[in-house]
C-alpha cells in the first residue's frame, strides 16, 4: 500500500512503540545463533535479553561479556537494544518528516506555478 510521506512517517512513529520494539527484539533474539548472541553481548557489554523467561538464566550463565567479570550483575541487552533503537527511530522519524514537508512544499509549488503563462509566448498562437 502506498501512502503520502507525511502519513507514513506519522503512522510509523506512532506504531513503533516500546512494547512493539521489545516484541521484535525478543523474537529476533531467539532466532539468531549462539555465536551471534555472544558477539552482541561482547560488543554491547551486556548479558541476556530480558528477565522475562526461564531461558534468561541460561543466557546469563553462558554470557562472555566483560561486565560479568567486573561486577556481579550486568545490564540486560534488551534494555540497551531498546535505548539504541529508540534513538535510531527518532532520527529516522525526523528524516521522514523532513522529506514529507519538502514533498508538501513541492506539491504546493507545482500547484502555484503550473498555470502561469509564459510572458515570452505569442498570445495569438493558441487561437
Amino acid at each position: 500500500m502506498v501512502c503520502g510521506g507525511f502519513a507514513c512517517s506519522k503512522n510509523a512513529l506512532c506504531a513503533l512503540n516500546v512494547v512493539y520494539m521489545a516484541d521484535v527484539i525478543n523474537a529476533s533474539w531467539w532466532v539468531m545463533s549462539n555465536k551471534t548472541r555472544d558477539e552482541l553481548e561482547r560488543s554491547f557489554d551486556c548479558c541476556g535479553l530480558f528477565n522475562l523467561t526461564t531461558l534468561y538464566q541460561q543466557d546469563y550463565d553462558f554470557c562472555t561479556a566483560i561486565c560479568k567479570s567486573q561486577s556481579p550483575t550486568c545490564q540486560m541487552c534488551g534494555e540497551k537494544f531498546l535505548k539504541y533503537s529508540d534513538e535510531a527511530l527518532k532520527i529516522l522519524g525526523g528524516v521522514g518528516l523532513f522529506f514529507s514537508f519538502t514533498e508538501i512544499l513541492g506539491v504546493w509549488l507545482a500547484m502555484r506555478f503550473r498555470n502561469l503563462k509564459d510572458p515570452r509566448a505569442n498570445p495569438s498562437a493558441f487561437l
